[in-house]
């Protein structure tokens, strides 16, 4: 099930996995699985994945990495199949999402050579760049009817859905809010009047997928592969360039 109606639909190069995904979520539909289940999954997929890069495992780190992207899907896919949206398992994902994101890159700057400073660089870099993403995805989805689960601007904790407590909800969303406040409110700050443009084409949003967390994990898995492990710190630095590109697109084009 897309979060998009059919005539929004785009390619998406961060959701490879989306096909083999949707096979698991499937193959669980009548199980007693929960996608917050599928979630700690990935979680665990995406530590065997760290531990293989510090150890210099660099097929299995690539298969783990692949594979946490797969599950990161999966959780969703999951949630739709049984009818079970909620606050809970997203703000669950994303919190796994940033942490995991620090651990691979902390990784990276073990097996490396770079500056610690350096790697927080690349994970503000990394972060921005997703974020901007997610941020042109939702304000997309809210035009055109499509997914609500996720808001522009989360400033407040939501209702709890049927089915969780508004209590569970109020503490992820603190800590969601904690680890993701202050990307969000740079990428909103950057480009402010991109909630009041016309539903972005396709193109566009082809282009700027490949800031989503499935594509980033691809590059990380080719490098692993390519033995450029070195590289993965400075490229994520370098590589946020390339918001800066995305949002001329947006106000020069797309206004």
């Amino acid at each position: 099930m897309s979060k998009l109606p059919k005539q929004y639909q785009f390619v998406d190069l961060s959701d490879y996995g989306r096909f083999i995904a949707r096979r698991i979520a499937t193959s669980l539909k009548n199980t007693s699985v929960t996608p917050i289940q599928v979630t700690s999954w990935f979680i665990i997929s995406g530590l065997i994945a760290t531990v293989c890069i510090i150890y210099k495992l660099h097929i299995a780190a690539a298969f783990f990495l692949i594979l946490k992207s797969i599950l990161d899907a999966a959780d969703g896919e999951l949630s739709r199949i049984k009818n079970m949206p909620s606050y809970t398992g997203r703000y669950f994902d994303s919190i796994a999402d940033i942490l995991l994101n620090f651990l691979f890159l902390l990784a990276f700057w073990y097996v490396s050579d770079e500056w610690f400073v350096y790697m927080i660089l690349a994970f503000i870099g990394m972060q921005l760049q997703g974020t901007l993403y997610n941020y042109y995805y939702v304000i997309l989805r809210n035009s055109v009817n499509g997914d609500t689960t996720s808001r522009v601007i989360e400033d407040s904790p939501p209702k709890a859905m049927e089915g969780e407590e508004q209590s569970t909800v109020d503490y992820f969303f603190k800590v969601f809010n904690f680890l993701y406040v202050g990307f969000d409110r740079t990428i909103h700050f950057i480009d402010k009047k991109a909630t009041e443009s016309k539903p972005f084409p396709k193109w566009f949003m082809t282009s700027v997928s490949i800031f989503g967390l499935g594509f980033q994990l691809l590059l990380m898995s080719v490098m692993l592969l390519l033995d450029l492990e070195r590289f993965v710190i400075p490229f994520y630095i370098f590589y946020s360039i390339l918001i800066f590109l995305f949002v001329g697109i947006r106000r020069l084009v797309l206004n």
